[in-house]
């Protein structure tokens, strides 16, 4: 779906970046160029964001739990 319609962002996008390493908003912000312009898509993507970054520590911790 997409988050930010002025840059054409998408909630993949951003959890893509969470996937490769992305720890903070504001690196994730400058890369995809999210909230640049009208900043609608601020709240949002900030969410998606939090989301997927629980997410991926949660899948880590099994990771290493298990391994």
């Amino acid at each position: 779906m997409y988050v930010c319609m002025c840059n054409a962002v998408t909630d993949s996008q951003i959890r893509e970046a969470v996937e490769k390493g992305a720890t903070r908003f504001g690196q994730v912000r400058r890369e995809l160029g999210l909230a640049s312009q009208c900043g609608k898509c601020g709240i949002l993507a900030r969410n998606i964001f939090n989301q997927s970054l629980e997410l991926n520590v949660e899948q880590e911790q099994l990771f290493y739990a298990v391994g």
